[in-house]
C-alpha cells in the first residue's frame, strides 16, 4: 500500500463581488473608468454619424505647409460659400440692376463691401492654392498608380474653379465682365451647337447674365462639392501618397487626419487673417456700367496666359489653348506612367511642366507690362 499524498492547497475563490474586483485589479484587468455625461454624448455622435471614421492614418510629411495645399484650397472654398450665400441676399443678377446692385451692396449693406471683398481674394486665393496643389502633386508624382483617378478628379474641381472666377468676373456686369462675357460669345460660336448654352440662342426669356449667375452660385459649386467628396473617399481609400524622398522603411509614424484637420486649421485661421487685411486694404474695384462695341479693360491675372491669343492668332486660338492646356493635364497620368516618382528621375515630364509653366509666366508678364489697360 501507499501512503496517501498530502492534499495540494487550493486558493480561496472570492467569495463576493468586491473580492473579485480586488482580484481583477490585482491581475492588472480593471474596468475602465466610466464615462462622462459629454463623452457618452459624442459616442452616441459618432455611433450614428460614424465620425470617427476621419481618425485614419496620415504620414507626418503630410502635415507640413506644402501637403496641405488641399486643406488651404478647402478652406478658401468654404470662405467662398459663407461670404457667396451672404452676397446673394442683396444682388441683382439681371442685367439692368446688377451693376447698380454690386454697388448699392458695397455702400449701403451692412458689412457688404467687406464681404465682397472677402469674397474676391478667397476666389484669388483658392486658384493659387488649388495651382500650387495640383503642382506639388506633380513633382511628387503623387498621381502614380493607384490615385490615377483622384488627379483626374482634382483637376476637374480645378477646371471648374477658373469657370468660378470667369462667372464671378462677368455676372458684375461692368466694363470687364461685358468684354469678358464677349470674348464668350466669340469662342461659343466656333463650337457650334455644343456652345449654345454659352449663348442667348438657348433661351429668348432667361437673360445669359442670369444664367452665368445660376451657374456661379449654384451649379459650379455644386459640382465642386460633389467632386470634393469623391476627391476625400479616394484620399482615404488610397491614404496619402509617401514622399517620394522618403524610403518606405524609414516612413514617420503615423498620426490620425483629425490632428492633420487641426494643423490645416491653424493654417486657415492664419489665412483667413491675411484675406480679411486684404479685404480692407485693397477692396475690389467695380468699374462703370459698361458700353458695347469697345475693349478697354485688362481680365484678371488668371485670364492673362491666355489673354494675347486673339491678338496673334485669332479668336479661335483661345478655345484651343484652354482646351490643350486642360487636356494636358487631364493626361497627365497616361502619360507618365512609369514607376519613378522623384522629380530629377522624371526628366521628360518634368522639363515639359517647367517649359509649360515659364511660356504661361513670360506671356502673363508681357500682358502685365505692354497690355496695361487692355486691348
Amino acid at each position: 500500500m501507499t501512503a496517501d499524498k498530502p492534499s495540494q492547497p487550493t486558493p480561496a475563490e472570492p467569495t463576493n463581488a468586491a473580492q473579485a474586483t480586488d482580484t481583477a485589479g490585482a491581475a492588472g484587468t480593471a474596468a475602465p473608468a466610466p464615462r462622462g455625461r459629454l463623452g457618452r454624448a459624442l459616442d452616441a455622435v459618432d455611433e450614428r454619424m460614424g465620425i470617427k471614421a476621419l481618425a485614419y492614418p496620415v504620414p507626418e510629411h503630410a502635415n507640413n505647409l506644402s501637403w496641405s495645399l488641399g486643406g488651404l484650397t478647402v478652406v478658401s472654398f468654404v470662405t467662398l460659400l459663407v461670404t457667396g450665400i451672404y452676397l446673394a441676399q442683396f444682388f441683382n443678377p439681371m442685367p439692368e440692376d446688377a451693376n447698380q446692385s454690386v454697388r448699392d451692396l458695397v455702400s449701403n449693406v451692412w458689412l457688404g463691401g467687406f464681404a465682397r471683398g472677402l469674397h474676391y481674394w478667397a476666389a484669388q486665393a483658392m486658384f493659387v492654392f488649388a495651382l500650387l496643389h495640383l503642382l506639388r502633386v506633380f513633382f511628387h508624382a503623387s498621381f502614380k498608380k493607384p490615385r490615377e483617378g483622384n488627379w483626374i478628379v482634382g483637376v476637374a474641381m480645378f477646371l471648374l474653379a477658373f469657370l468660378a472666377v470667369f462667372t464671378g468676373t462677368v455676372i458684375k456686369w461692368d466694363q470687364e465682365g461685358y468684354e469678358a462675357l464677349a470674348h464668350n460669345l466669340d469662342v461659343a460660336k466656333l463650337l457650334g451647337g455644343a456652345g449654345i448654352w454659352f449663348t442667348s440662342d438657348l433661351s429668348s426669356r432667361v437673360p445669359l447674365v442670369l444664367r452665368l449667375y445660376t451657374a456661379h452660385a449654384v451649379i459650379i459649386p455644386g459640382l465642386i462639392l460633389l467632386l470634393f467628396v469623391w476627391h476625400a473617399l479616394l484620399v482615404k481609400r488610397h491614404k496619402i501618397s509617401p514622399h517620394p524622398e522618403i524610403p518606405a522603411p524609414e516612413e514617420e509614424t503615423p498620426e490620425p487626419f483629425t490632428a492633420h484637420l487641426k494643423r490645416v486649421a491653424a493654417f486657415g485661421l492664419v489665412l483667413l487673417g491675411v484675406l480679411s487685411v486684404l479685404a480692407v486694404v485693397l477692396p475690389p474695384v467695380l468699374g462703370p456700367t459698361p458700353v458695347e462695341g469697345i475693349e478697354v479693360t485688362r481680365p484678371l491675372w488668371m485670364f492673362w496666359w491666355f489673354f494675347p491669343m486673339e491678338q496673334w492668332f485669332g479668336v479661335a486660338s483661345i478655345a484651343f489653348v484652354i482646351a490643350g492646356v486642360f487636356g494636358l493635364l487631364f493626361l497627365v497620368p497616361f502619360l507618365d506612367r512609369g514607376p519613378k516618382r522623384r522629380w530629377r528621375e522624371r526628366p521628360f515630364a518634368t522639363g515639359s511642366a517647367v517649359v509649360l509653366l515659364l511660356a504661361i509666366a513670360a506671356i502673363s508678364v508681357n500682358v502685365w507690362i505692354y497690355n496695361p489697360k487692355g486691348h
